[in-house]
């Protein structure tokens, strides 16, 4: 297998780690802000990037045809996120990894890339292995997520996805799309954190919609938290009362 390359490391591979309570411009720089929709309009495009800018959301996550209008939006001051084998992952390798090479050459600043599940059920685990590094290699020098779809997964399947992402050199594993049922779980996130250690990202994404879900996300152990609520969670976190802290806690 080829090494892949190793892209400079990016700010929230690590959850948290100390016992305090979380400030909302902390919570915010966790925060992958989320407008995955096809026929989002150019106004909707610029309000998620503007509502970034804003808030201080660690990026903007679109599809890929959308990504061009984020990239000059964002301006570099929050990071362009898009998607590949987006949402079955089945396509075949090569055109997944042409997706990802696409993606890097528009701008993006990462990519959030869909596991073949059907080769990890087949327990066909050299080729898992050979996908995912063949992805991160397509990225470079851009960040590659893996996105399992934990929820339509084995908690051994879950287990070995991640083992297998971080062999390849994955910058993260993500629990979900945001379309399948369930979506991120604590308890998804925690497995995951305790297979790739403090030395990975891990994402939450998938029906992910207030504060106090957000929060139960990291304290679980994720490194960002992928949701389309994010102006909502803000406004939650900001209503409060205090503008420097929270009231959950980060373990």
């Amino acid at each position: 297998m080829e090494r892949p390359c190793d892209p400079a490391a990016q700010v929230h591979d690590r959850p948290a780690s100390q016992a305090r309570p979380l400030r909302p411009y902390e919570l915010a720089s966790c925060i992958d802000h989320t407008l995955l929709r096809r026929d989002a309009s150019p106004a909707e495009l610029h309000r998620a990037c503007d509502e970034a800018l804003r808030f201080g959301f660690r990026g903007v996550c679109v599809y890929p045809e959308h990504l061009g209008q984020v990239v000059s939006r964002l301006d570099a001051k929050a990071l362009a996120i898009t998607v590949a084998g987006f949402p079955g992952g089945l396509e075949p390798l090569e055109d997944k990894a042409d997706q990802v090479r696409a993606a890097v050459a528009s701008g993006a600043a990462e990519v959030d890339a869909v596991l073949n599940r059907d080769l990890l059920r087949q327990r066909d685990h050299a080729r898992v292995l050979h996908e995912i590094a063949t992805l991160v290699q397509a990225a470079c020098p851009a960040r590659l997520k893996i996105i399992l779809e934990t929820g339509d997964l084995t908690r051994d399947e879950r287990i070995m996805a991640a083992t297998l992402a971080k062999a390849a050199g994955a910058a993260c594993v993500k629990t979900s799309t945001g379309l399948g049922h369930p979506g991120a779980t604590a308890e998804d996130v925690a497995l995951l954190r305790d297979v790739v250690g403090l030395d990975m990202g891990v994402k939450a994404s998938g029906g992910i919609r207030d504060l106090q879900q957000c929060l139960a996300m990291l304290q679980a152990g994720a490194s960002i938290v992928g949701t389309s609520a994010s102006v909502t969670i803000m406004e939650q976190a900001m209503a409060l009362g205090d503008p420097e802290s929270l009231p959950g806690e980060v373990s």
